[in-house]
């Protein structure tokens, strides 16, 4: 995913179906520099973690 569409999946007021490795996340925060992004899991917000964006899939 590129970093502009992740920005504005972040910053959206509506839900949208993106996953990582199969996992369904919620992105919290977009680092265009790293190209990275800040995640968890919708099923348990206690795991987050930061993961490159080329493993974010919508969808």
């Amino acid at each position: 995913m590129n970093s502009q569409r992740a920005k504005e999946i972040a910053d959206s007021p509506t839900m949208v179906n993106v996953t990582c490795d199969g996992v369904s996340v919620y992105i919290q925060h977009v680092d265009e520099k790293k190209e990275t992004a800040r995640i968890y899991p919708l099923n348990d917000r206690e795991n987050e973690r930061e993961v490159a964006l080329s493993q974010l899939n919508e969808g």
